[in-house]
């Protein structure tokens, strides 16, 4: 039996993407668990992460941003708050890398926005129709220091990254 020959990370660049820290009015952050899939970027667990997805070719990365908010969580009553200075990446775990998002990326390069949710909570819908894959089975609001505990363990460098960005608005 042949077993694959592992992809070298170091010849894959870094799939572009954006992402996306929603603040409700009393300083929580929106974290929303993930569906568990096989072959997924997180691997199998219940991680929770927050809104993010790359960015279509030629796109602005804020409305990349916007237009994932939306397609995943259905929220449209945000402003724009904070945009991380830097561009933050990570590399997937070595079992995912030549598997995750058709096997042509290492990892991800992403941008990071804050925006402050003006709405109610009632506007939040995970089964927005005419998606083929819903991002997530629940959500939660939570205070921002609990974020990296529920991430899964590649991401929360990034995570604390966007923290540390954001520790301002946090304190707003």
């Amino acid at each position: 039996m042949s077993h694959p020959t592992p992809t070298d990370p170091a010849t894959l660049g870094y799939r572009p993407c954006v992402g996306i820290m929603v603040l409700n009015r009393t300083g929580h952050v929106w974290v929303g668990q993930r569906t568990d899939m096989p072959g997924d970027a997180e691997g199998r667990g219940t991680w929770w992460q927050m809104p993010q997805g790359g960015i279509d070719e030629n796109e602005d990365p804020r409305r990349a941003a916007l237009r994932e908010l939306r397609e995943e969580t259905a929220i449209q009553s945000v402003d724009i708050i904070g945009e991380a200075e830097e561009w933050l990446t990570y590399d997937l775990p070595p079992h995912l890398v030549g598997v995750a998002w058709g096997g042509r990326y290492r990892g991800q390069r992403q941008k990071w926005f804050a925006a402050r949710f003006l709405g109610d909570d009632s506007e939040i819908d995970l089964g927005i129709p005419g998606t083929p894959h819903a991002e997530f089975v629940t959500w939660r609001w939570c205070a921002p220091a609990e974020l990296p505990a529920l991430i899964v363990p590649f991401k929360r460098n990034v995570y604390l990254a966007v923290l540390r960005s954001f520790e301002p608005l946090l304190k707003a």
